[in-house]
């Protein structure tokens, strides 16, 4: 049993120096004051993260994938919350909307960005950040929203609502009143789970985002038009980036729960 013990901490230690040292190695990349990026680590430098900024490119493709990421998140989160409160009724058709729902994220992305590139040439509109780019978004991460919700509602226990519809609430007062409150958190989940899709789509984006650059394409044309030694410091920039956003969603989604379950006690 000793031996097994060993063998299970050295597989974890393995595993997570498999996740982990690649984004280590990349850290001590940004820093290194070379010219070809590798090793060995000539010594310390910040000039790399002043190069990342210089111009502002990397800060527009920050601000697009910002601002398409919090459309994108909104528009899916509220379609989906629609779909999921509407499914909680019978009606013909039903049993077909979960699969419709599913269908972008079993179709690969090279193939929905052709679907989206035909689709805008046939309706004319126009390729770029808020038409192509915010569709594409929204189709992609919908699935995802809907995943996250829809369970949520599923389970919700119908009858809080019939008691305050029979004190007589109206269904706007009960959803604001009651089912809001109780599905807070998992609305604040789908939005940053959303949003996280979203700054990280790149495929889909590549194929309708026109001249508009997002932070993947911003990446992915400095690979393509040089393999310059600023990239480890640009990955560095936008992980940094996606770790603050999550941290922030694990606080605000935490802070929800104790709220709703606050509110479940009263």
């Amino acid at each position: 049993m000793k031996r097994f013990g060993w063998m299970l901490r050295g597989y974890v230690g393995f595993f997570f120096a498999f996740l982990y040292a690649p984004i280590l190695v990349l850290i001590i990349l940004s820093f290194n004051d070379s010219e070809m990026m590798g090793f060995p680590f000539k010594g310390f430098t910040l000039r790399w993260y002043a190069q990342v900024f210089e111009g502002g490119a990397l800060v527009r493709a920050l601000a697009n994938s910002f601002g398409v990421g919090f459309a994108s998140a909104f528009l899916a989160t509220a379609i989906a919350l629609m779909a999921a409160l509407g499914l909680r009724h019978h009606f013909p058709g039903r049993g077909l909307v979960v699969p419709a729902f599913l269908l972008p994220i079993i179709t690969p992305g090279i193939v929905s960005g052709v679907m989206l590139l035909v689709f805008l040439g046939l309706t004319g509109l126009p390729y770029g950040l808020w038409t192509g780019a915010l569709i594409a978004h929204v189709t992609w991460v919908l699935p995802f929203a809907f995943l996250t919700l829809y369970p949520r509602l599923h389970k919700f226990d119908r009858s809080i609502e019939e008691a305050a519809m029979d004190l007589g609430a109206t269904p706007w007062v009960v959803f604001h009143r009651i089912v809001l409150p109780l599905i807070r958190p998992a609305l604040i989940a789908t939005l940053l789970f959303a949003f996280t899709l979203s700054f990280d789509e790149f495929i889909r984006t590549l194929f309708v985002a026109g001249s508009a650059r997002t932070t993947p394409v911003h990446l992915w044309l400095l690979i393509v038009e040089q393999v310059a030694p600023q990239l480890p410091a640009v990955g560095v920039v936008i992980m940094s980036v996606s770790a603050l956003i999550a941290a922030a969603g694990f606080w605000l989604s935490g802070r929800a729960s104790r709220l709703a379950a606050s509110f479940e006690r009263r």
